[in-house]
């Protein structure tokens, strides 16, 4: 395993979209592998394959009790709303105020291509909608409705 480096914002990749992952295969499980590795030395919440330069449809979500490993995730169904601080590793000291649901329901394959649902709220429901939101080329800075001052950081 090894620790990837982390794309950062104006990065050309960060914004392009990712290709569907069409085989699991060793090359997909070294990645996942890795995307593991760097999430836990990051200590970050979430962590999607453009982030590291490759662009597959593969995301990695910590949700306080295991690492979810996404292929080819799909939001099937969202509710509510949340307005909540957000950050990304792409983009290092820049916090802002961003509307995601507050539920959301998504079905991606797990690392053996088995097809699971997954529904949660909260924390990881923003982390689901914001590592989806990576492999179309979209950042959180595109979607924040106020960036934070160093100051509000420390409330």
């Amino acid at each position: 395993m090894a620790i990837l480096n982390i794309l950062t914002e104006g990065d050309e990749t960060l914004r392009k979209t990712s290709r569907k992952v069409e085989i699991i295969n060793s090359r997909i499980h070294t990645l996942l592998d890795d995307m593991r590795e760097t999430l836990i030395e990051s200590g970050g919440v979430g962590l999607a394959a453009p982030q590291v330069g490759v662009l597959r449809r593969v995301v990695l979500v910590d949700n306080g009790e295991e690492i979810l490993e996404l292929i080819n995730p799909e939001i099937l169904e969202t509710s509510g709303i949340q307005e909540d601080r957000e950050g990304c590793l792409s983009c290092p000291n820049k916090w802002g105020i961003v509307k995601r649901p507050m539920k959301v329901k998504l079905r991606a394959l797990d690392r053996f291509g088995k097809s699971q649902i997954y529904t949660a709220t909260g924390l990881t429901a923003r982390c689901f909608c914001h590592e989806c939101d990576h492999l179309d080329g979209t950042l959180f800075l595109d979607k924040v409705e106020r960036m934070l001052t160093p100051e509000e950081l420390e409330d």
